[in-house]
């Protein structure tokens, strides 16, 4: 297999990569990243010492690719499917990078602070960044709603980068900070991501893991019951 992902089924970040290949139907080869699968890991580590999953490895090109949006460009690049992932139009494409960054920088990023401080221990906790983190998702939150206004996707008139990014950001985020009744475009058009088969493939790959989620008395039951 030329295409090997090193990634883990309940990371936010390999879920928007995931996303993008199940998308075209690229064949690739999951490499599973556990602190117990040492022999995995030191060869994850060798090829991305920074530690920080998904790393595509494209063993034909001789190529290690990290960082997701890089990877989904890449993927675009190289082995182009049926649904081209960005647009060619260069105001179109800068506007799909625009919002892939925005869901990674003020939805996902908020979205962590909140989750990886559950994780501290005690003593250790920053309550003063959670609640901003939360602030943060709040606003977020108020632009998406503008943004999604008469719009089917965040970014152009097909399902793209922006949108690869978007749902497991909010899938994630919607749970430790609801987006209540106040942004039903919001809550719109997450209903249409968690509808995509690819993204609806991703979750059922990820729920055999999500009782590790540290919010996961929070998950609503919809998500946990088997298709």
């Amino acid at each position: 297999m030329a295409l090997v992902l090193y990634q883990h089924p309940l990371a936010s970040f390999c879920h928007k990569v995931l996303i993008a290949l199940y998308e075209n139907g690229t064949p690739f080869e999951p490499r599973l990243i556990e602190c117990a699968a040492a022999d995995e890991h030191a060869r994850f580590l060798d090829l991305w010492p920074v530690g920080k999953m998904p790393v595509l490895r494209d063993e034909a090109r001789d190529a290690t690719v990290p960082e997701t949006s890089i990877i989904i460009e890449y993927l675009d690049r190289h082995y182009p499917g049926p649904l081209p992932l960005l647009p060619a139009d260069p105001a179109a494409n800068l506007d799909a990078r625009l919002w892939d960054r925005f869901f990674d920088l003020y939805v996902s990023v908020p979205m962590q602070k909140i989750v990886l401080d559950r994780l501290r221990g005690e003593g250790e906790h920053d309550p003063r960044g959670v609640a901003d983190a939360h602030a943060s998702l709040g606003i977020a939150y108020g632009m998406l709603e503008h943004r999604m206004s008469g719009r089917l996707w965040a970014a152009g008139d097909s399902f793209g980068l922006a949108d690869c990014s978007a749902a497991p950001a909010l899938f994630y985020a919607g749970i430790v900070t609801p987006f209540g009744e106040g942004f039903p475009n919001l809550s719109a058009y997450f209903e249409r991501l968690l509808q995509r088969p690819s993204y609806a493939r991703v979750l059922a790959e990820a729920r055999p893991y999500f009782k590790l989620f540290p919010y996961y008395e929070r998950m609503p039951a919809r998500f946990l019951a088997e298709d």
